[in-house]
C-alpha cells in the first residue's frame, strides 16, 4: 500500500513539474541564464494576486465553496513569483563572485606561470 502511495505521489509530482506554467517559469529562472529574470518575474505575481482578490470577492458574494481552491492557488502562486525575485538575484550575485574568484584565479596562474594568453599560437611542423 505504501509503494502505491509513494509512486503515485511521484508521478504526480514529475507531471505537475514539468506541465505547470508557474513551474516552468521558475525553473527556466533558475538556470545561469535566467538569473537575470528574476527581478521582472516577480511581476507576474501582479495577475495572480488580482485573480485570488476576484475570487475572494466571488465567494463573498455567495459563490462557489470550490472557488476557495482557487484562491489558495492563486496565492501561492503569488507566493512563489514574489519569493523567486529576491532569490534569484541572491543566487546570481553568488554565482558572478564565483565565476570573478575563478577568472583571477586562471590570470593569477596564467601570470605566475609567465604564459601569455594573448599572444598567437605558433604552429610547429613535426617532420619526421
Amino acid at each position: 500500500m505504501f509503494a502505491l502511495i509513494l509512486a503515485a505521489t511521484a508521478h504526480s509530482y514529475f507531471f505537475l513539474r514539468r506541465f505547470m506554467p508557474t513551474t516552468i517559469v521558475i525553473d527556466a529562472v533558475n538556470t545561469r541564464r535566467g538569473l537575470k529574470w528574476g527581478v521582472p518575474a516577480m511581476l507576474l505575481a501582479v495577475p495572480y494576486a488580482i485573480a485570488a482578490d476576484y475570487c475572494r470577492a466571488q465567494i463573498e458574494a455567495g459563490g462557489a465553496g470550490w472557488l476557495d481552491l482557487l484562491v489558495l492557488l492563486f496565492l501561492w502562486n503569488t507566493l512563489k513569483f514574489v519569493l523567486i525575485g529576491p532569490i534569484s538575484l541572491l543566487k546570481l550575485i553568488s554565482v558572478r563572485v564565483r565565476e570573478a574568484v575563478a577568472r583571477h584565479r586562471m590570470t593569477r596562474t596564467l601570470l605566475a606561470d609567465d604564459v601569455d594568453h594573448f599572444a598567437e599560437p605558433t604552429l610547429v611542423s613535426r617532420r619526421g
